[in-house]
């Protein structure tokens, strides 16, 4: 994957632009050849990036009239997947650390723990699987929130699939996700814990139907219920309608996307509603074993720390192109841009009615690759928001060298 700061990394996976259904699968992996470690029936691929040993010219994304502060950083992230067969059943897990260093700003420094379970119960005409996932985080939530605010997310969920034909199934799946903001995490004078403890609760049903071995459609229907815990005002109830199409890892082109419309509803008059286009995508494809093209990409709601801008529609899309131009040697190009479209309360005084941030990023990279597994780079990216609230802007250059194992 790219070589990105951790911030972006975890706004990626842990913050999608649109709830994605869930598909049971068999629950073993998904090529048992390339998993590193056997221990009896335990099956393990670990992973190791150290990122960023280098250094951060603005720690904290403050605008030029803030004097912004740098820093020598590095980013160490450890991860590791884990397959488990008991008699014809898997249970499948995945473990990320992440460690965020700093010298001289120890308020900077942080730790953050991802936990995910699941219990997988194939079978040939009714398959279920139940996860489980806890996070416990330090870092920034996203693109808005430049406080390293400290939260958890606990949640559960389960899909079940029934198969109607040979190649096509009808899926149920529920959950259950709950943030909670640490006691005194606050941002631009807003306690977090008020304006962002909150429950999501979603429904969905589902048709996949397998076009080929190695590609599947699916078209899904999701109803998600938003509460608050302190903010009953910011409640949400919407329904959105997908069209997704999955892609194995053995296929040429690996990934899939979605394209959709929701309906987004607070329960509060005083709230606008959303109605619109949706939809994910996570694409990568290797040109003649030497050039690998990857994108990823969203649009959807997201929640806002701001009471009188209680959420904005959020759009954005990354890619990054790999050359190899010798032997081990291969070059790096990236590139990510996103929106944050915000939405007023109706009868609230706002500073900037039409408000939309612009986030940007651009970079390279060298790396040099020791056998398969082990890849040493130098990089350097430039990072920039541009937005009609001044102490919103703010220009970073991050370089420096990473070393990843497995990835």
């Amino acid at each position: 994957m790219p070589e990105i700061p951790a911030v972006l990394f975890l706004a990626l996976v842990l913050l999608p632009a649109v709830p994605a259904f869930a598909q049971v699968g068999d629950g073993a992996p998904a090529d048992p050849t390339g998993v590193r470690v056997r221990i009896g029936p335990l099956l393990m691929d670990p992973r190791i990036s150290l990122k960023n040993v280098g250094v951060d010219n603005n720690v904290f994304n403050d605008p030029a009239s803030k004097n912004p502060k740098d820093d020598f950083t590095f980013t160490l992230m450890p991860v590791s997947d884990f397959w488990l067969r008991l008699g014809p059943t898997w249970i499948d897990a995945n473990l990320t650390e992440t460690l965020n260093w700093y010298q001289k700003y120890e308020s900077e420094r942080n730790s953050n723990t991802g936990i995910n379970v699941g219990w997988v119960v194939p079978g040939s005409r009714i398959a279920f699987r139940i996860d489980g996932r806890y996070l416990d985080a330090h870092d920034r939530p996203g693109y808005e929130i430049d406080t390293r605010a400290g939260r958890t997310e606990a949640g559960y969920s389960g899909a079940l699939d029934f198969r109607t034909f040979s190649k096509s199934f009808i899926g149920l799946t529920a959950s259950r996700i709950q943030t909670r903001f640490d006691e005194g995490a606050q941002y631009n004078g807003t306690d977090l814990q008020v304006a962002l403890d909150r429950v999501d609760t979603t429904y969905g049903v589902n048709f996949r139907h397998e076009l080929t071995p190695l590609t599947s459609i699916t078209f899904s229907g999701t109803h998600v219920i938003t509460t608050f815990d302190h903010s009953p005002d910011r409640d949400t109830v919407s329904n959105s309608a997908l069209m997704s199409v999955a892609f194995k890892p053995e296929a040429l082109l690996k990934g899939g996307f979605s394209a959709g419309y929701e309906d987004f509803a607070p329960t509060e008059s005083t709230l606008p509603d959303y109605s619109g286009f949706i939809g994910n995508i996570d694409l990568t494809y290797v040109l003649l074993g030497s050039t690998r093209f990857a994108v990823t990409g969203g649009r959807g709601v997201q929640y806002s720390y701001d009471d009188s801008q209680p959420y904005y529609i959020q759009s954005r899309i990354a890619g990054t192109i790999t050359q190899q131009v010798y032997g081990p040697v291969d070059v790096e190009a990236r590139g990510e841009i996103a929106y944050l479209d915000y939405r007023n309360r109706t009868g609230v005084v706002v500073t900037e009615p039409d408000r939309t941030d612009r986030i940007h990023s651009y970079g390279a990279g060298i790396g040099y690759h020791f056998g398969k597994d082990v890849r040493l780079s130098f990089n350097v990216d430039q990072y920039n928001r541009d937005s009609p609230v001044v102490d919103h802007q703010y220009d970073k250059l991050l370089f420096g060298f990473g070393l990843t194992y497995g990835f």
